[in-house]
């Protein structure tokens, strides 16, 4: 009992000792340092490359639409004649992945008619349509393919539109040369404000390139007996741009 009274003794004595050194203590007379968040400079430079690329695919359109007073028979008029024009694209030597269904569309029109002396408008024949785009990678036979699609019984026919292949790796190069560019400006303007490049913080593209389409209707030659008018690939002009934000040290 007694050793027990003596332990709580020394812990309330050393309790009182402690309490009686941190009040005394000369705490303000400490430098404790200070912490502060300085903001992050950086620096955003746009870069940009150009070139001219031969064009390397060629996209056709081709459709077929239908107007009928019964749906179903619109419909299946429409589905026959495409599975067939898919066919025939597919025995020219075209890939399953490259041919796509880019639109359709089923509606049934309003005829305008006036009873007792009213406009009013009453349901009228159905409308089909149906589309596909087709991918050509051998463009050197464009020619033969817009004759084949001419052909084929489609009610309009769009192409071809040259363009550049975009699983092509060329690009990369593009990319390469805009980020040199923007880094170069980057340095320029870093050292007129004192400073030096730290670490890329963060880096977004865009791309842009155009091609030619050719309508069928304005192309002489096409649909008719005989060859059609030489089609030439041409180039597209392809601009890649990066925009950069550095550090600044």
């Amino acid at each position: 009992m007694m050793n027990d009274i003596q332990r709580i003794s020394w812990f309330i004595l050393g309790t009182a000792f402690l309490l009686v050194t941190a009040y005394f203590f000369p705490w303000k007379d400490i430098q404790w340092g200070q912490m502060t968040m300085e903001p992050v400079r950086t620096l955003t430079v746009t870069g940009s490359a150009e070139s001219k690329e031969k064009n390397q695919i060629a996209k056709f359109s081709a459709g077929m639409s239908a107007v009928n007073g019964d749906r179903e028979a619109a419909v299946k008029e429409v589905n026959t004649k495409i599975e067939a024009i898919t066919k025939v694209v597919k025995e020219f030597g075209i890939k399953d992945e490259d041919i796509i269904t880019q639109s359709m569309s089923i509606y049934q029109m309003q005829d305008m008619v006036y009873e007792d002396g009213r406009q009013r408008q009453k349901p009228g024949q159905w409308s089909v349509s149906n589309n596909i785009e087709v991918t050509l990678r051998d463009i050197d036979r464009a020619n033969t393919l817009a004759d084949l699609l001419s052909k084929s019984g489609a009610t309009n026919v769009w192409g071809p539109n040259f363009q550049l292949d975009r699983s092509n790796k060329s690009a990369d190069a593009l990319t390469e040369a805009a980020v040199a560019d923007a880094k170069t400006k980057a340095e320029a303007m870093a050292k007129s404000a004192g400073a030096t490049l730290g670490r890329v913080m963060s880096v977004t593209e865009s791309m842009t390139s155009g091609g030619i389409v050719y309508p069928m209707a304005m192309r002489d030659g096409i649909g008719g007996g005989g060859g059609g008018a030489s089609l030439e690939p041409g180039t597209s002009n392809v601009s890649k741009s990066v925009t950069v934000i550095w550090e600044l040290k």
